[in-house]
């Protein structure tokens, strides 16, 4: 156990060192998120694409305090036990080193630890599906120390978990593992995959009743806040978001791909893979690195062919999950070789991940720069705005309302041409446009303190 706590820790201590800086705010989907828990601010309109799973993630903290430090050590520290947790699951499938050595692989891409302390949802599916494809092997591995309802639990909280949140991974997640039952001549993980899918998925479908006048009339809002559910080819995209842009929409990545070498690991890990399934395939285990491969690719499918958006962030449940042949790929240049060259492979192997955790630290430290300029912006702007006279109660409407709203503690949940009595209202527009026709006689106020930013006022 020791070689996964340490890991554990490690990536818990590097994102507290590199990602939890003091002035790092929060960006729109974390607002999002969080205000509908957070005493600090009225919360955000909460759209139909979005589960409240994230949101019960963040309430023990934002029920006490609305401190984004405390929100980013308390994530911090509970991703490094969700990837223990998640990682524990494969005990007896893997030694301990091999699964310590493909955490290092899944825990040291930058965007896992960007986003482990961050309040954005793929990082925990990511850990759902490790856990989930884990448990399921663990039940059916034939394996005594490992089966046993206690497995069968796991796999259905992981597949509850994902659904909860995030309905569309679960279902991504579950598809493969439910047809893999059968296979394997056993109905309880059939069962197990279901019932965690209906449990954690009734919250979404609840809500859809309630709120969006049905299931059919969710998933169609969604489908159009996300460009249209269908068959859309975004593999480019997401090569172009590989090292940043954090979001790569159409008409966005017009720029070249930045930093080229350091994505070639993205290029190379499908060989990588296959040498992984080669390696276990002699090793004995070569039916769990073929469930982890099958879901990876469900999992990514998703993403590249069904919606056109890309991001980094959006493949991390498939590098979650390809860590682990990529593992066994690696591990064989240390048990595949004769002992007398094992010190080589050992030094080539530490080569090849000391040059990958440089590489993935430097994009590391380039995004949270960029991150924390853009929350620095928001600051200024709500420095402005509070000299001008816009305090709470307020509300406000525009460009990048939502999170500036937050930290003012303004509603961003209404319309600024129908206030109500005695609110202040603000609207933000960017430079050279022109505003909607209710705010022409409005006064308008240039915001000069904002850096990347740069926004035009208009009050009443």
């Amino acid at each position: 156990m020791w070689w996964l706590v340490g890991l554990a820790a490690v990536f818990t201590i590097a994102q507290l060192a590199f990602v939890v800086a003091p002035r790092m705010g929060l960006g729109w989907d974390e607002v999002v998120y969080v205000s509908q828990v957070s005493g600090h601010a009225p919360a955000a309109y909460f759209d139909s694409t979005r589960p409240r799973g994230l949101t019960l993630l963040v309430a023990p903290v934002e029920l006490v305090t609305a401190s984004f430090t405390a929100l980013r050590v308390y994530l911090s520290v509970a991703s490094g036990l969700g990837l223990l947790l998640a990682l524990c699951a494969w005990r007896r499938l893997r030694p301990d080193w091999l699964l310590t050595l493909a955490g290092v692989l899944f825990s040291g891409l930058w965007v896992a630890q960007f986003n482990g302390p961050q309040a954005m949802p793929d990082f925990w599916t990511a850990l759902s599906a490790l856990a989930a494809v884990g448990c399921f092997l663990r039940f059916t591995g034939g394996q005594a120390a490992g089966r046993g309802w206690g497995a069968l639990a796991g796999l259905a909280a992981a597949v509850a978990w994902a659904a909860l949140i995030r309905p569309g991974d679960a279902v991504y997640l579950a598809a493969p593992l439910a047809l893999a039952a059968p296979v394997a001549r056993r109905w309880e993980p059939l069962a197990a995959t279901v019932s965690g899918l209906v449990a954690g998925s009734a919250e979404w479908v609840i809500e859809a009743e309630a709120r969006f006048g049905g299931l059919r009339s969710r998933l169609h809002l969604a489908g159009v806040q996300q460009g249209g559910f269908g068959l859309h080819f975004s593999l480019d995209a997401e090569w172009h978001a590989l090292n940043g842009p954090l979001m790569c929409r159409p008409g966005w990545c017009t720029a070249p791909v930045r930093d080229v070498p350091p994505g070639l690991w993205w290029l190379a890990l499908p060989a990588l893979v296959l040498a992984g399934l080669l390696a276990a395939r002699r090793a004995g285990y070569l039916c769990s690195s073929l469930l982890a491969v099958v879901c990876a690719i469900s999992l990514a499918a998703e993403y590249v062919f069904m919606i056109d958006d890309a991001s980094a962030r959006y493949l991390l449940p498939a590098y979650a999950l390809l860590a682990i042949p990529a593992a066994d790929g690696l591990g064989a240049l240390v048990t595949g070789t004769p002992r007398k060259l094992r010190p080589a492979g050992l030094a080539l192997l530490g080569a090849l991940l000391a040059g990958q955790l440089v590489s993935q630290h430097l994009i590391l430290e380039r995004e949270v720069a960029g991150a924390v300029a853009s929350t620095d912006d928001y600051w200024h702007v709500e420095g402005d705005l509070r000299a001008l006279g816009v305090r709470p109660p307020c509300l406000l409407n525009g460009q990048q309302y939502l999170p500036i709203a937050y930290y003012m503690g303004c509603s961003s949940n209404g319309f600024v041409n129908h206030p109500a009595p005695r609110l202040r209202v603000a609207l933000l527009v960017w430079p050279g446009d022109q505003p909607p026709p209710f705010a022409t006689r409005w006064h308008a106020y240039h915001l000069h303190n904002a850096g990347v930013l740069s926004y035009l006022v208009y009050l009443p």
